[in-house]
């Protein structure tokens, strides 16, 4: 996976978003690579910058912000910054998709979760309204919504939390990415359909052969999904390596301090 040619490669990347007149920086000319089907971690405290660096990969501002981005992020050699609009719209979803923590703000609750879903098939694919309906069926199917035909016609708050995300899920994955980011994708979900979720994106990253920026502020949710690990403090990634090597020796203040949070069976014991 080391050597693999990097599927998206960032070079300094600084981020700043103004919110009412006032402008932040919140993220300070980060580097980091993942490779073509590749588990990578990005774990920091709220507010670290974790999620506006995946945002930022999409070109995405916060909820009534603007955002002024600088430096590269290269996606198969493209520079996404340089990128029209129009261009941009076309590798989100398709190329690179996103799920986003709260998925009940994230899903229209005024459409049936099939319209939505259908609506990225066929805004992406150019499938027929018939062929989007299937593959939506089809996906609902994949992240385990019992009786798919039925449900697909139901509306967001008709759902469960747990369920609401398998949905944003299905429709992140609707046409095979190339790169799934999942930013804090358990937020507010109880701890058994936490590791539902977390069990899920691991099969369909293994299936799909996708790679996967999973964002979270607990270490403990990361262990043995991820491959490698990048440590965010104050918009800087202070640490990064195999995840392996960062349980074992975390050299970073901040990342032993994450580490020690973790709950534990004993203290030679890595997070479960």
């Amino acid at each position: 996976m080391a050597h693999a040619e990097p599927l998206l490669q960032v070079r300094g990347l600084g981020a700043r978003f103004t919110r009412e007149g006032v402008t932040s920086r919140v993220v300070k000319g980060i580097s980091f690579d993942i490779a073509p089907g590749e588990a990578v971690g990005f774990v920091g405290e709220s507010g670290c910058g974790k999620s506006v660096t995946a945002r930022a990969i999409l070109r995405l501002a916060p909820e009534g912000s603007s955002l002024q981005l600088d430096g590269a992020i290269h996606y198969r050699g493209q520079d996404l910054l340089q990128l029209p609009e129009a261009q941009m719209r076309d590798i989100r979803g398709r190329r690179i998709a996103m799920v986003f923590q709260d998925p009940m703000s994230s899903l229209n609750p005024v459409m049936s979760v099939g319209a939505q879903i259908d609506d990225m098939v066929r805004r992406h694919t150019g499938a027929s309204a018939q062929a989007a309906r299937k593959r939506t069926v089809d996906l609902l199917r994949l992240v385990g919504i019992r009786d798919p035909a039925r449900r697909v016609d139901d509306y967001p708050h008709q759902f469960s939390g747990g369920m609401r995300q398998r949905v944003m899920i299905a429709m992140a994955v609707s046409c095979e990415p190339d790169l799934l980011i999942a930013d804090e994708p358990t937020t507010a979900l109880d701890v058994t359909v936490q590791a539902q979720i977390l069990r899920l994106l691991m099969r369909l990253r293994r299936e799909l052969g996708m790679a996967l920026m999973l964002i979270t502020h607990d270490f403990g949710v990361i262990a043995g999904m991820v491959e490698r690990v990048y440590v965010m403090l104050d918009g800087e990634i202070v640490e990064s390596g195999p995840v392996d090597t960062l349980f074992a020796a975390p050299r970073h203040a901040y990342t032993r301090a994450l580490l020690d949070a973790v709950p534990r069976l004993d203290s030679a014991t890595r997070p479960a």
